[in-house]
């Protein structure tokens, strides 16, 4: 007989319980404590993942927020140019140009030859109109620059689409073409 089967027959009183315990065990382990640490460990990992997807949440409902705060900025400060910095309407901005042109060629010693204005239409539905301006000045180069600089500086909402320089005689003032733009609102009806 081999030694497995002499201990095995000699302590069966003992050698069986302890087997059924064992079998026990591993039927317990198999169908309660190992579904229940997969559960857990499934938990752990929900868990984990929910903590990921909230910190992605917070951090897009951060970005909207900054985006509503941003639209709300945005849409402020285009109903303060639209109200305080474009012209009221038509005769307003010829007005703007018509008045501000001349102080500026003034204080600069440049003189105005020409002044054309033409109005262009624009789609009703941005509720702008374009004014634009074709001036003709004579002046010498540094009043041309101080000319411009201080146009730059006013405050009224004009741009500087061309500037045309020439000189054919130099001994004769340049000859300065600026062709300017401004936009102002039109009425509900579109005026």
């Amino acid at each position: 007989m081999t030694l497995w089967k002499r201990i095995l027959v000699e302590k069966r009183a003992l050698a069986i319980p302890l087997a059924l315990g064992a079998i026990v065990n591993i039927g317990a382990y198999g169908l309660w404590v190992y579904p229940l640490g997969v559960r857990s460990a499934g938990a752990a990992d929900r868990a984990a993942a929910a903590t990921q997807a909230l910190a992605g949440a917070e951090r897009e409902q951060a970005a909207a927020r900054e985006l509503v705060l941003g639209k709300s900025r945005a849409d402020e400060e285009l109903k303060t140019f639209f109200e305080n910095v474009l012209p009221a309407d038509q005769a307003a901005a010829r007005r703007l140009t018509y008045a501000t042109l001349p102080a500026l060629a003034k204080k600069s010693n440049v003189k105005m030859v020409a002044r054309k204005f033409d109005v262009e239409p624009i789609t009703k539905k941005t509720r702008l109109g374009l004014l634009r301006v074709h001036t003709q000045w004579l002046c010498d180069y540094e009043s041309f620059r101080q000319f411009v600089y201080a146009f730059e500086s006013a405050s009224p909402f004009v741009i500087i689409d061309e500037v045309s320089l020439q000189q054919n005689d130099p001994m004769r003032p340049l000859s300065l073409t600026l062709d300017l733009s401004t936009y102002y609102r039109l009425s509900a009806h579109g005026n």
